[in-house]
């Protein structure tokens, strides 16, 4: 290996170490070197083999196969994005065994999947993802990213494409019924919208996109939602539309009643105040809102 490739994967290397949180001799102990081995690794003075890279990537819970283009990258200045960890609103409930850390683990994952997914469109046809295929479409790619990432990140599992909700905890206490059903959008503060508009935990994750194409989350809401047969619904149902630009039919839509977008204002778990102008939200006068919500901070 050359002194060169040593300083960009050693430095790709500490990139991991320090997102994840740990010390050196944390990870040292996890890939079994020592700590001044792996010190040398990071700053590029000390070479090594491809089982001590495959043992660092695995206390690192990094592929190899991320790891390397990954530290090319970055090398060249194309890192993926992170979540500020200072738009936490962490006294918002969230589901069952959900925790702060497995959320902002899940968005950083789902940002450097599609990050990868671009940087290798751009390389090989000189266009992001999102210029060739429509807004909808991509939405629902990012979507199934953020379940997928949800499924590696957290106790929440894929539990089946067609069925509803999209993840489930089975380690939920009995009789939770924890699940959650997933949507993203580029609609800031958008209400819900399901083709069921059954009863459960809801995500809704709103993102922008960056001028090299990545998105960056800033704002994601987690709502409990009464199912429209419930006597107080959070959906109401708005039938099967057609759409207007392309002539072809939607399948069955409930969208959230305005009780139900409260519900999931209030639960704004990340909130970037940079990007959301949430001032103009409002809530209905008399109504006491819950005491995580944004309302009790304006």
């Amino acid at each position: 290996m050359t002194l060169e490739a040593q300083q960009i994967v050693g430095a790709c290397v500490r990139f991991y170490r320090e997102r994840a949180g740990l010390t050196q001799e944390a990870l040292a102990v996890k890939a079994g070197i020592s700590y001044q081995y792996l010190s040398g690794i990071e700053t590029g003075r000390e070479n090594f083999t491809i089982g001590v890279l495959e043992a660092l990537c695995l206390g690192l819970d990094i592929p190899v196969r991320t790891m390397i283009p990954t530290a090319y990258d970055n090398a060249a200045g194309h890192f993926p994005p992170l979540v500020n960890p200072a738009f936490f609103r962490r006294n918002v409930p969230l589901p069952d065994g959900l925790s702060f850390e497995h959320l902002r683990d899940t968005l950083d994952r789902t940002q450097s999947v599609i990050h990868r997914i671009n940087r290798n469109m751009v390389a090989e046809s000189g266009g992001t993802l999102q210029d060739l295929i429509q807004g909808n479409n991509f939405s629902g790619l990012v979507s199934n990213v953020l379940a997928d990432s949800f499924h590696h990140c957290s106790p929440y599992k894929h539990n089946h494409d067609q069925r509803y909700p999209d993840l489930i905890n089975p380690l939920a206490n009995a009789g939770a019924s924890e699940g959650l059903e997933i949507k993203t959008t580029l609609r800031i503060g958008k209400g819900g919208e399901s083709h069921n508009g059954h009863d459960g935990w809801h995500v809704i994750a709103c993102y922008n996109f960056l001028e090299n194409g990545d998105i960056q989350f800033v704002h994601v809401m987690f709502a409990w939602l009464n199912g429209h047969m419930n006597h107080q619904p959070d959906w109401k149902y708005v039938g099967s539309r057609v759409n207007e630009e392309t002539g072809s039919r939607r399948t069955e839509t409930f969208n959230t009643t305005p009780e139900g977008n409260l519900k999931l204002r209030d639960g704004s778990a990340y909130l970037d105040s940079t990007k959301v102008d949430f001032s103009r939200w409002r809530s209905p006068s008399g109504r006491l809102p819950p005491a995580w919500s944004i309302w009790n901070r304006l």
